[in-house]
C-alpha cells in the first residue's frame, strides 16, 4: 500500500495527474454488470452478489462457499470475453472474485471421443491473451490510474506478477502469464497487501478437520466440507482437484495457476508429478505437507487417511463402463439404510466388473473421501460440480481403472 502511495505522489508531482477515482455507476457500466450495489463490496450478502451477477452456486461447505459461472461467447466482462467467472464466500460474506479471460485450457475443447478440437489455433488464443491483457490494462487506466506492479500467491511457481489498482477497498489484480491466461481478481487491499500469503495453524487445522468426519447410521464414513470446483470443459481435472485438496487443508489455490505450475497442456493434460511439485512450495509455506502413501483400494487402507479427516487423490482411468456402473446405483444408495441388503445389490455389479473396457485414453484423478466397511465401498468425488461430488464405488472397479499404486494427501 505504502508504495501505491508514492507512485500516487510522483504521478502528481511530475505529471499532475492524480489517481482517478471513478464513481459506483461508471464502474459498473464498464463491468457490463452490476458488480457493486456501494463502494463496499466486502459487506455484501455473498448470494446476493452471486444473484445479481447470476453466477450459479458451485460449493457450500460449513464455513465458506464458491460461486462459478463458465460464460457464453456474447459475455462481456470489463469489455472482453470471460471464460470463468467465480466468487468465493466466507461467513457468508465475498472475500475474493476472479474473472479468467483468454487462456490456454478453454480455448481448446475436448470431445466425448477424448479426442482434441482446437476452437482455435494456438497462435490465435496466445494472440487472444495480448490482446485481452492490453484491453483490460486500458480500462483499469482509465477507471482508477495507472497501475502498480506487485505480485501474488505464496511459492515461487505459484506467485503471480500483477498489474494492481486499489478504490475504497478493493484491488483489482491483472495476471497476465505469457501463453497461460489473462485473470482479473477483486480482493481486499488487505488481502493484496499481503500478497496472497496464509497459514492456518496445524492445532487449528487438526480440529478443523476432525470435525468433519461424518459417521452414518448405515455405516458410512464421509468427509464433510471439501469444496467443489468444477474443472469445466476442458482437462483440468489434476488442478481442480488440487485445488479442492489445497483448499480443505487452508492452502489458497486456483486451478488456473496450478496449470500453469504444472505446465498442464493447451485444453488439459496434466501430470500429478508436475502440478505436485509446482504446488509443493506453497503447500510447505503455507505449513502442510504433501505424501504419497502405497495404498490398497480398499475400505480398511483408506480408512487410515479418512479417519484423520484426510481426502486422498487417485489417479484413475474415468472410463463410459466404470462411469455407467457408477451412475447406475447412485439414486438406490441414497435410500439404504441396511448393509446387508445392499451388498446383496452389489452382487451382480460385481460381476458385470468383469466386462470393463480399458481406455487408455480417459485419464483421470479424484478424490477418495470415504468408505463404508460393511460393504466394502469407497467414496469418490469428482470435480465436475456438485452433483459429483460424492459416489461410492466398490474395489473391484477401483481396481480396473486404477493407474497406480503410490496415491497422494496433503498432511499436517
Amino acid at each position: 500500500m505504502l508504495l501505491r502511495h508514492l507512485m500516487a505522489f510522483f504521478l502528481l508531482f511530475f505529471t499532475g495527474t492524480a489517481w482517478a477515482d471513478s464513481s459506483l455507476a461508471e464502474i459498473n457500466e464498464a463491468c457490463g454488470v452490476p458488480l457493486f450495489s456501494d463502494e463496499n463490496l466486502w459487506d455484501d450478502k455473498a448470494a446476493d452478489v452471486a444473484a445479481r451477477l447470476g453466477w450459479p452456486e458451485e460449493s457450500r461447505t460449513s464455513s465458506d462457499a464458491s460461486y462459478r459461472l463458465y460464460s457464453g461467447a456474447e459475455m462481456r466482462f470489463f469489455g472482453c470475453r470471460p471464460y470463468s467467472l467465480s466468487m468465493h464466500a466466507e461467513e457468508g460474506k465475498p472475500s475474493a472474485l476472479s474473472m479468467v479471460f483468454a487462456n490456454k485450457g478453454d480455448a481448446v475443447d475436448i470431445s466425448q471421443s477424448s479426442k482434441r478440437k482446437r476452437s482455435n489455433s494456438s497462435g490465435d488464443y496466445k494472440r487472444a491473451i495480448q490482446d485481452d491483457k492490453k484491453d483490460l490494462t486500458s480500462l483499469l487506466t482509465r477507471l482508477f490510474g495507472e497501475p502498480v506492479a506487485d505480485s501474488f500467491g505464496q511459492g515461487r511457481e505459484t506467485r503471480e506478477s500483477v498489474k494492481r489498482w486499489d478504490w475504497h477497498g478493493h484491488a483489482f489484480l491483472l495476471a497476465a502469464p505469457r501463453d497461460e491466461y489473462v485473470a482479473l481478481r477483486i480482493i481486499t487491499s488487505d488481502s493484496a497487501d499481503a500478497g496472497g500469503k496464509s497459514r492456518v495453524l496445524d492445532s487449528a487445522m487438526r480440529e478443523r478437520v476432525s470435525n468433519r468426519i461424518e459417521k452414518r447410521p448405515n455405516g458410512d464414513v464421509v468427509l464433510k466440507d471439501i469444496p467443489m470446483v468444477d474443472q469445466g470443459p476442458k482437462g483440468y481435472c489434476v488442478p481442480a482437484t488440487w485445488e479442492r485438496a489445497m483448499r480443505y487443508m487452508g492452502v489458497p489455490a486456483d486451478m488456473y495457476v496450478l496449470a500453469m505450475a504444472g505446465q498442464t497442456s493447451a485444453g488439459g493434460g496434466s501430470s500429478v508429478t508436475a502440478v505436485s511439485a509446482g504446488a509443493s512450495l506453497s503447500i510447505l509455506k503455507a505449513g502442510r505437507r504433501i505424501e504419497s502413501p502405497t495404498l490398497k483400494l480398499d475400505a480398511a487402507s483408506v480408512s487410515r487417511f479418512i479417519d484423520c479427516g484426510l481426502p486422498i487423490m487417485w489417479a484413475m482411468f474415468s472410463t463410459a463402463d466404470y462411469n455407467k456402473s457408477v451412475n447406475s446405483r447412485i439414486s438406490a444408495r441414497k435410500n439404504f439404510t441396511d448393509p446387508a441388503e445392499w451388498k446383496k445389490v452389489l452382487v451382480q455389479a460385481r460381476r458385470e466388473v468383469r466386462k470393463f473396457q480399458p481406455d487408455n485414453q480417459s485419464g483421470h484423478i479424484c478424490m477418495i473421501i470415504g468408505y463404508n466397511k460393511q460393504t466394502g465401498e469407497l467414496a469418490v468425488s469428482d470435480s465436475w460440480g456438485p452433483e459429483f461430488a460424492e459416489r461410492w464405488i466398490m474395489p473391484e472397479e477401483a481396481a480396473a481403472v486404477n493407474q497406480t499404486t503410490s496415491h497422494t494427501v496433503i498432511n499436517f
